[in-house]
């Protein structure tokens, strides 16, 4: 195995001052797809033995991988790279495979290693001390993270409408407790909400057309109109959640302006039973970025995001760690019991107590990895100050892809518009754009990643293809980020009209 290992690391190695291509060769592509199993020979599913299947993975496989983790121009998703440290401790997550799903504190540290990662968080992000938030658990990323805070929202705005409240929604199932609590619809309000969050709704019970738009204005849709929200909350016989993006998918920006929104709503939601809940997923690392001028608006936006009810994160983006790790946190543990419980399963019983709940009980899976151990890793290796350092240079880096596009002259658009991304202290890490000429705009994400010096997403913006640049990994370079992406976007604004000629 320790060869095993060498082999691996020497595949994914990158040697410093180069960059890994951000997607495969077509051929190596071409070759991997031919390499799998074919279900026509007659040797198919004879084993291979270990040696000839890590050829098979080295050699054929490997190569038609992208280079999401291995490039520091890999802008396509909000993904980070993984950290080395991150990348040890979840081969140490293997190599142990611990049961997580049960709190067994006198047969391993496992879950209160968990416990100390979250406790980590909370401090990092200055969201509060441990005790003003009991439910808090790891979960698979944005699609899990958002169930868990509609599944709890869901649980408290009907249980608090029930006249015995002491009957939870877990137990009664939804349609039997709306009938008690009165209830004729349970709305989720949000503006441009991610799409997980209609998934979530839908898993919930709450359906996807129970997610409402309210935007502040065509304009700034992202920001969320809370005089909206105020009409929306004294409807009669209608339970809600209040769901705030930090932040937007596409543009990076938030649904609230900072500390007054967020006091606003929180005296909402105190009014009419309602559930604040944050989906932080990348946003709220915003909250770490060293207090500076240029960083002011950020700061600002994400303040008071920790009057909330609920809040998730996703470790996998800014804290650099393997891919499936998402957060929740939520005020009450009770409140995630009451949804999660693992009833008559006494086998799975800690048999101790203990202020730590056994994680098969608040959350989703009742198997699950030790997603813990890379993010205890990171925040151990980095600290406070290293954390900070990573995320300014991350947006530095997203702010010089911006200035980059600026820099084209009248090629190129920046978005949502010209004037709010005049300057650079409205960019995080997300930069939306697209070519002025509709002809070049149609392929231009399409030459970007043909180039495959940077990798960037499709997206749209006022009914227009747009190009989305998502910068998360520590591998961020901000000289490198405005060098290529200039030389790019000018090669390709040149020879699309060459070919229009």
């Amino acid at each position: 195995m320790s060869q095993a290992q060498r082999r691996i690391r020497e595949s994914a190695a990158v040697a410093p001052g180069e960059h890994a291509p951000t997607l495969p060769d077509p051929d190596k592509l071409a070759h991997a797809r031919a390499s799998l199993p074919d279900t026509t020979r007659t040797d198919y599913l004879c084993g291979r033995g270990p040696e000839a299947t890590l050829d098979h993975l080295l050699d054929d496989i490997v190569p038609g991988l992208n280079g999401q983790n291995r490039s520091g121009r890999y802008w396509g998703f909000v993904t980070g790279s993984t950290l080395p440290i991150a990348e040890a401790a979840d081969n140490i997550v293997s190599a142990y495979d611990q049961n997580v799903q049960v709190h067994l504190p006198s047969q391993t540290i496992a879950t209160e290693v968990e416990d100390a990662a979250l406790t980590m968080l909370l401090r990092l992000l200055r969201l509060g001390e441990p005790e003003q938030w009991e439910g808090r658990t790891f979960t698979t990323g944005a699609t899990g993270s958002n169930i868990l805070g509609l599944a709890c929202g869901r649980e408290a705005v009907i249980t608090a409408r029930v006249t015995n409240g002491s009957e939870s929604v877990g137990e009664l199932g939804l349609l039997r407790a709306c009938v008690k609590a009165g209830i004729e619809e349970i709305q989720v309000l949000t503006s441009m909400g991610h799409s997980s969050l209609s998934k979530a709704a839908s898993v919930v019970g709450l359906g996807r057309a129970s997610v409402k738009l309210l935007p502040f204005s065509d304009a700034e849709p992202w920001c969320l109109d809370i005089d909206a929200v105020e009409r929306e909350l004294q409807r009669e016989n209608v339970a809600s959640i209040i769901a705030i993006s930090a932040g937007e998918v596409n543009t990076g920006r938030f649904a609230t302006a900072g500390l007054e929104d967020m006091k606003r709503l929180r005296r909402l939601a105190d009014q009419y039973r309602a559930w604040i809940h944050v989906d932080g997923a990348f946003g709220v690392f915003a909250r770490v970025l060293p207090e500076k001028e240029e960083y002011a608006p950020l700061l600002a936006a994400t303040a008071g995001l920790e009057l909330c009810d609920s809040l998730t994160i996703d470790g996998h983006k800014f804290l650099n760690v393997p891919y499936d790790n998402g957060i929740f946190f939520t005020r009450k543990a009770s409140t995630l019991n009451d949804v999660f419980k693992n009833p008559n399963a006494a086998y799975l019983s800690s048999g101790a107590a203990s202020t730590i709940q056994s994680p098969l009980n608040i959350g989703l899976e009742n198997s699950r990895r030790f997603r813990a151990l890379p993010v205890y890793a990171v925040l151990m290796s980095e600290g406070k100050q290293g954390m900070s350092r990573m995320m300014e240079k991350m947006v530095l880096t997203a702010r010089a892809v911006a200035r980059a596009i600026r820099s084209c002259g009248d090629e190129y658009v920046l978005l949502p518009d010209d004037e709010s991304t005049a300057s650079d202290e409205n960019v995080h890490m997300v930069v939306l754009f697209r070519a002025r000429d509709d002809g070049l705009n149609s392929v231009l994400v399409q030459r970007i990643n043909e180039g495959n010096e940077w990798y960037v997403s499709g997206s749209s913006w006022d009914g227009k293809p747009a190009v989305r640049v998502a910068v998360s990994s520590w591998r961020a370079d901000a000289e490198d980020a405005f060098d290529v992406v200039k030389k790019s976007l000018g090669a390709i604004a040149r020879a699309y009209k060459e070919s229009q000629e």
